[in-house]
């Protein structure tokens, strides 16, 4: 396993640094326009754009990758991200910063399909469950520690976004210095998603409502902390709480669902998410709201893993690199609605709008698993396919996630 990791560790580093620079800046843009007095459609909005550019970068970079290489297409794509971070405390326009967030999404995107298919070329079918776990581990944590640096803002507004290039840039050197080859960029095709909705409703449904979901949360979860009159402290706080319950469950929650119907551990997870997105909605004490808040994330971000596994319940091995892919992609279209539906909620319903929105979803993607279970027999256990925790990134983390013979020798 330590050999396995010393192989890329170089990459590990690159994608912790770069989500501790880069995975606050979402709260950081919602907090600044909330406290400029900006409607909570127009930070919607705002947020939807960035979603935006991650879904149109998953299907557009990989061309431009295979032309110049991984090193190169890399540090361009962080080049623009770093002026772009900078660029917020230049320009104090929301229609600049929509623009940015798009860029910002499709830049992302391009950082994690070269990471993801980079390290999909050291990964073998003995070591890729421990390679994903890793990634998965150094880009949630870099995420949840990168939230604190919303606290450097207090005295020096400018210096949250300059501290966010600083980080950016220097999550360069590591990929430009590493040794291990580039990799062949390889196509991923899309499956079709009629035939991905015929051979597992759940699965989409269930992708398309934990997109929604989780898009609102992360575009507007720091304006429902911010207008229950929690200070700026709390608002990191509370986001990093969240993110680190998402990780925290996953793979117990997967687990159970190995053991039993897939689909009852699916709606199990819906319906105590709209639970607790109910006691968001009405709860005002701040140790309340960090308990619910990380459940929250325990139970709501285990659902995209979840659907997939069970998608993949229903179809033969050479399908499920392409519906994994397909399925990412659904959620990048949830991702892009979630923001507009949580915003009209709480300009209809104030601050309880977002999770009450977020409940609603959470409640109808339980009543269709439900009928799902009604209607249709279970898989059978011995036919499940074991669980694997995956992050909602891009289609290259499908390559990575698949455990078939089609991988190249990592380097000597």
């Amino acid at each position: 396993m330590v050999a396995s990791l010393n192989q890329v560790r170089t990459l590990l580093v690159a994608i912790f640094v770069l989500m501790a620079g880069s995975g606050f800046l979402s709260t950081l843009i919602a907090v600044r326009l909330e406290e400029a007095g900006r409607s909570a459609l127009l930070i919607g909005l705002v947020a939807t754009a960035y979603f935006g550019g991650l879904t149109l970068g998953a299907l557009k970079v990989a061309p431009l990758i295979a032309r110049v290489g991984h090193i190169r297409a890399f540090a361009a794509f962080v080049s623009i991200f770093s002026a772009s971070s900078l660029s917020y405390a230049i320009f104090d326009n929301p229609l600049v910063w929509t623009l940015l967030r798009f860029a910002d999404g499709f830049m992302m995107s391009g950082v994690f399909v070269c990471l993801e298919s980079w390290l999909n070329r050291v990964a073998r079918p003995d070591n890729r469950s421990v390679i994903l776990a890793a990634y998965m581990i150094a880009l949630y944590a870099g995420q949840a520690i990168g939230q604190f640096l919303l606290n450097l803002g207090d005295n020096a507004p400018a210096l949250p976004f300059m501290a966010s290039a600083v980080l950016l840039s220097l999550s360069v050197l590591p990929v430009v210095l590493t040794r291990i080859q580039q990799p062949m960029m390889e196509g991923v095709a899309p499956f079709s998603l009629k035939r991905l909705y015929a051979a597992s409703p759940l699965g989409i449904v269930g992708t398309v409502a934990t997109g929604v979901m989780l898009g609102a949360f992360y575009a507007l979860g720091a304006v429902f902390v911010q207008r229950v009159g929690m200070p700026l402290a709390q608002v990191a706080l509370f986001t990093s709480c969240t993110i680190a319950g998402g990780v925290a469950l996953q793979y117990p929650l997967g687990r159970l669902s190995d053991r039993f119907d897939r689909r009852l551990v699916i709606v199990i997870c819906t319906v105590v998410t709209a639970l607790l997105c109910a006691a968001l909605a009405l709860v005002r004490a701040p140790v309340l709201i960090f308990l619910a808040g990380a459940l929250f994330g325990g139970f709501a971000f285990a659902l995209y893993p979840l659907c997939v596994a069970h998608s993949n319940d229903h179809l033969e091995d050479s399908e499920r690199v392409g519906a994994s892919s397909g399925l990412v992609l659904v959620y990048s279209i949830g991702a892009m609605a979630g923001p507009m539906v949580g915003s009209v909620a709480m300009a209809s319903f104030g601050p309880a709008g977002l999770f009450a929105a977020i409940g609603a979803v959470a409640v109808a993607a339980s009543l269709f698993g439900l009928w799902r279970i009604a209607v249709s027999p279970p898989v059978p256990e011995a036919e499940q396919q074991d669980f694997q925790s995956m992050p909602r990134t891009t289609p290259m983390v499908a390559v990575l996630e698949d455990d078939s013979e089609n991988w190249s020798e990592s380097p000597s």
